[in-house]
């Protein structure tokens, strides 16, 4: 996979997507401190909440900011209009935050929200979609990226129309949509966003070569085609359609599986390192709750799903998302700050820029967090969660304070 970074915007650009992005992760540690387990369930209000904060305020704004740097880079095209990006997180920030305090204590300002989050998001997207069209042919990772898109604008028409019927503006069945817009989003475009941004990140950082590309291409259609039937049968109510979705969705991350496999297997580099820890507890988190998944549907019940939710959420999303930080902002850092000094003076290596010590202090207190916090939904123990939760907490600073480290290197 050929990648050039003279087509990358300036760090300037992107850091406060990563800022912005840590400090959502922070708050929303803090957050979970609200919750009581014992009456805890999907479609309350506060965790309706959280779970857009962590959504848009965590996990978008830092896709966002990685993919601003890595489409460009990939399609070795300049951006159509870069500039939109000093407008996209001031509008997905404020948006969040009209969304968040809204499921929490104001219903009415939902649709003022989601309007905001959905003139952000749709800003994303038609840039992005306007710096594809400039390739005469797409590669696989951009077709991940267009599918990932298209499905992120479909997510977004369901999660207006749900806000709209929140607010009570509009007569809709909310829970009918519910299903459609979960499976967009997470399974449509974080899904396919990682699964596409793997191909990239997972061969440079580990140095692998000469393997296959066909079972994450297999894996990229299969999630394309269960996340369209699982649409379809949230809007049909058909059960059929539902299951097939899901057996594809499965069929999917055992190809994802295999072809992390065989790029490790191929790797040159083996450095044990705060990436590799991440990226075993990520990859550990989303086995564990496919397992879960297929015991929840031989014998559902409320806190099973919870605990799924939990580990998908802070387990297997945040891990991945963290360990690619302390990869990508010091690669990022270096090449705009150092590269140019290079035969001039003394320059850093991308290891020294890494707080070895404190990285270790974030996996050790965020991963006990995920552990002690999964434990306690299951067992409906707010004391256990709550000290999941103090553990969280003091990761996600440690992480906070990692990245302004990494960020200020000089």
């Amino acid at each position: 996979m050929a990648i050039s970074q003279d087509f990358a915007p300036p760090f300037k650009l992107i850091s406060p997507y990563f800022i912005i992005g840590s400090l959502f992760f922070v708050i929303s540690s803090i957050l979970l401190f609200g919750f009581d387990i014992s009456s805890l369930n999907t479609m309350q209000h506060t965790t309706l909440s959280w779970v857009h904060i962590f959504l848009l305020g965590f996990v978008m704004m830092v896709i966002f900011g990685a993919m601003a740097q890595l489409v460009p880079v990939v399609l070795e095209v300049g951006h159509f209009a870069v500039e939109l990006y000093y407008i996209i997180y001031p509008l997905l920030l404020i948006g969040t935050i009209l969304m968040g305090y809204g499921f929490l204590s104001s219903p009415a300002l939902l649709p003022y929200g989601g309007i905001v989050v959905l003139i952000s998001l749709m800003v994303f997207v038609l840039e992005t979609f306007l710096t594809i069209n400039k390739v005469e042919k797409l590669n696989l990772v951009m077709m991940s990226v267009l599918l990932a898109n298209t499905f992120l604008f479909m997510g977004l028409i369901f999660g207006i129309l749900m806000a709209l019927g929140y607010a009570g503006t509009i007569d809709i069945d909310i829970l009918a949509l519910l299903k459609a817009h979960i499976y967009l989003v997470l399974a449509g475009y974080v899904g396919v966003t990682i699964m596409g941004m793997s191909l990239i990140l997972l061969p440079m950082f580990w140095l692998s070569h000469s393997f296959s590309w066909k079972p994450v291409t297999y894996a990229l259609w299969t999630m394309s085609i269960a996340v369209i039937l699982v649409m379809l049968s949230s809007i049909f109510s058909s059960t059929i359609l539902e299951q097939t979705g899901y057996i594809l969705t499965l069929t999917t991350l055992i190809l994802y599986f295999y072809q992390i496999y065989t790029i490790y297997k191929t790797r040159v580099r083996m450095d044990k390192d705060i990436y590799l820890f991440s990226l075993i507890f990520s990859y550990s988190s989303l086995v564990l709750s496919i397992i879960l998944g297929l015991v929840y549907l031989l014998s559902p019940s409320q806190a099973l799903l919870l605990t799924i939710g939990w580990i998908l959420f802070l387990g297997y999303i945040t891990f991945i998302i963290n360990g690619h930080l302390y990869k990508i902002v010091p690669f990022l850092v270096w090449y705009e700050r150092f590269s140019p000094l290079i035969g001039k003076q003394k320059v850093p290596m991308l290891a020294d820029m890494v707080p070895i010590r404190s990285a270790k202090f974030q996996f050790i207190f965020s991963s006990m967090g995920v552990v002690l916090g999964a434990i306690g939904i299951f067992f409906a123990s707010n004391d256990i969660f709550k000290a999941g939760v103090s553990f969280l907490v003091v990761g996600s600073i440690f992480m906070l304070k990692d990245l302004l480290y990494m960020i200020n290197f000089k």
